[in-house]
């Protein structure tokens, strides 16, 4: 069966069990500067003015720049959360740069900006980088004034930098390292990029894309880089350090974002709210070319069949949120719901698209698609254990009626109950050829009828809750249907 795909959709087997290790990776790599701090940030130092102008001030402003175009792009396409990140990477940026520039005695003496830019930087760009976890006032979720709002961010940083070397009164006083004030901004700080590493996390569980697990990186380096800004001052080399991991930080996360963009896509990390349905939506984007070619090819061989394991999936993946599966479940029920019917590739078109109701030789055939799915993607590789045995058992009973093992009861996980569900409720509702479609009375009204023998209850009544969100309705009560059977009624 291999054979019959394209070279472009052969798997990478390296794509299997992934997760452990790029997760055990990220953390190598957030944790690798805090160690470095712990190690040797307590050393004491004394480097010149002139090494902290150049080294900040122009890696910075070159920083600013990428950040100013980052908005830019976000501008033109439309997107306010990557215009709302390129205005928070701007701001510490530009702050940075003026915290480099304002050295004293490289091209200005002693001054308050050094001490208060130092200070303010990160605790700017999380309190905006958190605005694009959450809902914009109405009064920003249009480009041009987000675009406005940068600016004017941007005008005030350069003009207040510019003033206060010649006022310096207008500076505010800067917490002492320590004190009960740097504290309290610390914890201010560290809690902001806690909820956007938090949510960048969860994108990545779902997604499992290496970009947004760099975002996690990088949010971790910026909250470590805000720990040596309100506990060290310059005499210390972890002060020094945490302007290169600030500086790291900004760079990662922005090249992320970067490339999502580039990809014609948003970015998600940052606002956590990614939902498994898009996964569904986007499967190029978010669960690879792989899926996508099969969904495709699947497609061609009858579109019917394509759109119904589309449909499958979508609803899957709602029900497995409604009933609070993690991250990672979600992706693989979401590849699987896509993929659960790829068997029916080896099935031959005058029986899968048979105008009439098959003999029993031709339903035999038909029945044998789940073993030959498993065998086709384990042939392919790239896909998890749980995503074959998705397609394997979808049409296993909890009264081990089904096929293709006769698995019962404990033998079948929550994930395949959920997609069988979905299958069937889906299969009811459709038009075909040889019979008209159920009304959603009807097929909730044989759900329910066989709850407990063929269903799992808790993934029906998750799945009347999904239906009942896309009707506008509330959770429908079991309505009387006519006396007939899953088994019968749908394959």
């Amino acid at each position: 069966m291999v054979a019959l795909l394209p070279k472009t959709s052969v798997m990478r087997h390296g794509e299997k069990g992934r997760l452990v290790p790029m997760l055990a990776l990220g953390v190598f790599a957030a944790a690798l500067p805090a160690i470095v701090e712990v190690i040797w940030g307590g050393y004491r130092v004394n480097f010149t003015s002139t090494l902290h102008f150049y080294s900040v001030g122009i890696s910075a402003l070159v920083a600013t720049a990428a950040a100013a175009g980052l908005t830019i792009i976000g501008a033109r396409r439309g997107d306010t959360r990557t215009v709302v990140v390129g205005t928070a990477f701007a701001v510490m940026a530009s702050l940075l740069a003026l915290h480099g520039f304002s050295t004293p005695g490289v091209v200005v003496g002693n001054n308050g900006v050094i001490a208060f830019t130092g200070g303010a930087t990160l605790p700017a760009g999380a309190v905006i980088l958190a605005f694009s976890s959450f809902t914009l006032p109405p009064f920003l979720r249009n480009i041009r004034p987000l675009l406005i709002v940068e600016a004017i961010l941007l005008t005030a940083i350069l003009a207040l930098g510019a003033s206060a070397l010649v006022f310096p009164s207008l500076v505010p006083s800067v917490p002492a390292p320590n004190s009960t004030e740097a504290m309290t901004v610390l914890t201010i700080g560290l809690a902001a990029f806690a909820l956007l590493a938090y949510r960048s996390i969860r994108t990545f569980l779902l997604t499992q894309r290496a970009l947004d697990l760099a975002v996690a990186v990088g949010l971790v380096w910026l909250a470590t880089a805000l720990i040596p800004a309100l506990t060290q001052d310059y005499t210390y080399l972890g002060w020094w350090m945490g302007h290169e991991i600030e500086l790291d930080g900004i760079l990662l996360v922005g090249v992320a974002v970067a490339i999502d963009l580039a990809r014609a896509a948003q970015s998600r990390p940052l606002a956590g709210d990614l939902g498994g349905a898009e996964l569904v939506a986007a499967e190029a984007v978010f669960l690879g070319s792989h899926v996508r070619a099969l969904t495709v090819l699947l497609g061609e061989k009858d579109e019917y069949t394509e759109r119904h394991t589309r449909r499958v999936a979508l609803r899957s993946v709602e029900v497995g949120e409604v009933l609070g599966l993690s991250g990672n479940r979600l992706r693989q029920l979401a590849i699987g719901g896509l993929v659960h019917d790829i068997g029916k590739l080896s099935v031959p078109d005058a029986i899968l698209k048979k105008p009439g109701a098959l003999d029993e030789h031709e339903y035999a055939v038909v029945q044998r698609h789940p073993e030959r799915g498993n065998k086709l993607l384990a042939e392919l590789g790239g896909f998890s254990e749980g995503v074959r045995q998705l397609v394997l058992n979808h049409h296993e009973r909890l009264d081990g009626a089904g096929y293709p093992r006769g698995l019962s009861g404990e033998e079948i996980d929550l994930d395949t109950r959920i997609l069988t569900v979905c299958d069937v409720y889906d299969a009811l509702i459709s038009k075909r050829v040889y019979r008209d479609a159920w009304s959603h009375e009807d097929a909730m009204g044989l759900l329910r009828r066989e709850t407990g023998t063929a269903f799992d209850e808790r993934c029906v009544d998750a799945l009347e809750r999904v239906i009942s969100g896309e009707r506008g309705e509330s959770t429908a009560q079991p309505q009387a249907a006519p006396l007939r059977t899953a088994a019968a009624s749908a394959s």
